[in-house]
């Protein structure tokens, strides 16, 4: 690979030990090279002019100009791919859902042990950087949404569809957007995947629903799935569903990874599948890697409805297209139709049918 062609990184951290740390890892990849570091964000400013890398691996918590004042320049200035390095703690997730709202293409957790997980940590950070360097950047879509509706009463009566969701990098912004365009009576229950952290799940959900007229919640293993609700598969935990005399029910399970993913949008397709069949829609949305293409084969299989995000609205256009090139998507849809169609699916009165599909 020639020189011209290598991603271009900046590492901004006020930590020496990270400045020497991240490099070190992204070393590992020849298709990577680190221009320079930066201590803090106003540095990090200037090295963005003087370098022009391709990506820039953020800090939050510096010093001076902090990441999230760097983040806002650099998305007003020249948008660039940015991924956050966040702690794993309370505040960090805090901070990092707030990166992301603001643009941020993903994040990467910072090891409490750099030394025991720097192997974990490199491979999914170059992962990261590879796939940023590939993305279209998107511009902020909530930007021009209307103000947020009131949360009115559940509508009565069992969810008309269970509508479970997989989403990986890029999902923030693209489930903000929406959640915030689906109406409060809306008439099916959504369940989603979100590949994230454990510890950054809660936090997620309750951005969510403060932004949409849904109501969100991290999802608790016995929570019913009711019309109008949003349940948000925790990070580290797998998602189930489970038809119940009493009433349906998810379920989590602390069962091995499949697909590298623990949660893993497999998982939930296959069990929506199994246990709604022609009440299921499968939705797979931006992200990397092929996580949920066969769980949505599974919900066509069973006589669901499966839908995967159109390449020109995605940040990352990994597991769409995999479902895509399997035939496994029977609508291909934008983001920007998403939402009217997932109303028209499940029998919203008054909803327009949206055409869009393969």
């Amino acid at each position: 690979m020639t020189a011209q062609k290598r991603v271009r990184v900046l590492v901004v951290d006020d930590s020496a030990l990270m400045r020497k740390l991240i490099p070190q890892m992204l070393a590992t990849d020849t298709s990577i090279e680190v221009v320079g570091t930066a201590m803090d964000g106003s540095f990090c400013l200037k090295k963005i002019e003087e370098l022009k890398p391709n990506v820039v691996t953020l800090d939050l918590e510096m010093p001076g100009m902090n990441g999230i004042e760097a983040l806002k320049e650099i998305m007003r200035r020249e948008p660039l791919p940015v991924i956050v390095f966040s702690s794993h703690s309370t505040e960090g997730a805090t901070v990092t859902m707030k990166a992301l709202g603001l643009g941020a293409f993903d994040f990467v957790t910072k090891p409490k042990d750099a030394s025991a997980h720097m192997a974990e940590t490199s491979k999914e950070l170059i992962a990261k950087i590879k796939a940023a360097a590939d993305c279209k950047l998107k511009p902020r879509m909530l930007a021009g949404l209307p103000p947020k509706l009131q949360k009115a009463s559940a509508p009565k009566g069992a969810p008309s569809k269970i509508v479970a969701i997989g989403v990986s990098t890029g999902g923030p912004q693209a489930l903000e957007y929406l959640l915030t365009t689906l109406p409060p009576d809306f008439p099916g229950a959504i369940v989603v995947v979100q590949h994230m952290p454990d510890g950054f799940t809660d936090m997620f959900a309750r951005r969510l629903d403060e932004l949409s007229p849904l109501r969100v919640k991290e999802a608790q293993s016995g929570d019913l799935l009711q019309a109008g609700r949003v349940l948000i598969c925790p990070g580290s935990r797998h998602l189930k569903v489970k038809r119940l005399p009493m009433g349906d029910i998810v379920v989590l399970a602390d069962e091995p990874r499949v697909n590298g993913h623990r949660p893993s949008v497999d998982v939930l397709l296959r069990s929506v599948a199994e246990e709604f069949h022609v009440q299921a829609i499968g939705v797979l949305m931006t992200g990397m890697g092929d996580d949920g293409a066969e769980g949505l084969g599974e919900i066509k299989k069973h006589g669901g409805m499966t839908i995967a995000q159109s390449e020109d609205s995605c940040v990352v256009y990994g597991m769409p297209k995999a479902a895509i090139e399997r035939g496994y998507a029977i609508r291909v849809v934008g983001l920007d139709v998403m939402g009217a169609t997932l109303q028209a699916l499940c029998g919203r009165s008054g909803s327009k049918a949206v055409q869009a599909g393969t």
